[in-house]
């Protein structure tokens, strides 16, 4: 089916910049042409054409820190869910992050192995899902911050038992091999800057997911844990809150292959909402959280002026962060970060998008890329939490237009008004 959209304000991706009076082209699952309207190629005769009246058109976001199998509980209780209930939450949640305007996600660690079957559910069209690099469950070691039992974790201890277990994971099919360097600070066993691997250890990890052809996302909050993954040649770091001066040496050497996700979310609703879960503002001050956010601010300043590829993604699936919330994470990455809401915008398309796949079919908006869009009643380049409001926005994935996926029956039946 062909579909042109126009009288857009088109943002692209590939820039920062917006073409006005832009108009965007579909064939079936992929763009064939955005662009000024005026420099439209010619089209079928029998095409559909929907004015928009100057809406903001963008591409699908990718939630690059994604834990779809999380049901919103209480961050002591993550892994406790049963693995009917986390099932039925994911199926949910992975409809949830398409209507949030997030078409594509990376993983970042799954209970039991739900995130593969919710990839081939997607993939099949079986249910409403963003594009998925499924994870396993969190690859740790003994003492380890996710060795605590439940569907949440593998712990494995040893190079070549760390080999087999991601040989395990190879059998289930996951994409990403998630792998926690060292931990959180309400974790007495494994705070951070504690490593859970040797160099050794970690090497491993990243020589045999890398040889069976998976990706390797890690958590990583110290400095040292940021250039041990470094080193071992991970793909995508989660959280580098403390980094050194060799720490971004080390990401400026592989900033052609990485992807960084500051992922503050979790510390900010922690600081806002800890007193919903039980716990006092001072007791989480004195844990070092209030701290690890002006730490993070300023890493990801350097971080910015290295030009290393920042993307968005902030454990959402807990209580105080819950699924569908996702696009706060662009208002962080302007008010705490800096960035310009363009700015935000590239993290979380064109950035976001090369990190679920390096070759472009996602990310932008541009001849050949999947059809994957937004189209925004309102302008977040003027004010970025538009996009947390999910009844302004109306959702191309793979071609297919949905609006108000709260509904039954999501498809729309007519044209955008």
């Amino acid at each position: 089916m062909h579909q042109i959209f126009t009288n857009a304000t088109l943002f692209t991706a590939t820039d920062e910049n917006t073409i006005e009076n832009g108009a965007v082209w579909v064939d079936g699952n992929r763009i064939r042409y955005a662009g000024p309207a005026d420099g439209m190629p010619e089209t079928p005769t029998d095409i559909v054409h929907q004015d928009l009246g100057g809406r903001f058109v963008m591409p699908g976001m990718t939630e690059t820190h994604a834990h779809l199998s999380f049901a919103d509980a209480s961050p002591f209780a993550i892994g406790e869910t049963l693995v009917e209930d986390a099932t039925l939450t994911a199926v949910r949640n992975a409809r949830l992050m398409v209507a949030s305007g997030f078409t594509s996600a990376v993983s970042f660690g799954s209970t039991y192995k739900i995130d593969v079957a919710l990839r081939a559910a997607i993939n099949e069209k079986k249910i409403i899902g963003p594009r998925l690099l499924a994870a396993g469950r969190d690859l740790g070691a003994t003492a380890s911050n996710v060795d605590s039992g439940g569907g949440l974790s593998q712990i494995a201890d040893g190079p070549w038992a760390l080999r087999k277990a991601v040989r395990e994971q190879r059998k289930l099919g996951v994409d990403v091999v998630k792998i926690f360097v060292d931990g959180e600070a309400i974790n007495p066993q494994n705070p951070p800057g504690e490593l859970s691997f040797t160099d050794e250890e970690c090497n491993a990890i990243v020589e045999e997911a890398h040889r069976r052809k998976m990706r390797v996302a890690c958590h990583a909050r110290s400095a040292a844990a940021v250039k041990q993954a470094v080193r071992a040649g991970v793909d995508y770091v989660g959280h580098a809150n403390y980094l050194d001066d060799e720490a971004i040496e080390l990401l400026v050497e592989k900033k052609d292959s990485i992807f960084v996700g500051p992922a503050i979310a979790w510390e900010v609703t922690y600081l806002e909402k800890c007193e919903t879960i039980g716990v006092s503002r001072e007791t989480v001050i004195k844990q070092g959280y209030e701290a690890e956010i002006e730490a993070t601010v300023a890493t990801v300043e350097k971080l910015r002026a290295a030009g290393i590829r920042l993307v968005v993604g902030g454990d959402y699936g807990i209580s105080i962060a819950p699924h569908g919330t996702y696009a706060k994470d662009l208002e962080y990455f302007v008010n705490l970060f800096g960035m310009s809401n363009a700015e935000s915008l590239i993290c979380a398309t064109r950035w976001g998008g090369q990190a679920y796949d390096p070759n472009g079919s996602v990310g932008t908006l541009e001849a050949d890329t999947l059809a994957d869009l937004v189209i925004v009643d309102g302008n977040p380049l003027e004010d970025i939490t538009v996009l947390q409001d999910h009844g302004k926005l109306t959702v191309m994935h793979d071609g297919v237009l949905y609006q108000d996926l709260a509904n039954p029956n999501p498809y729309l039946a007519t044209p955008i008004e």
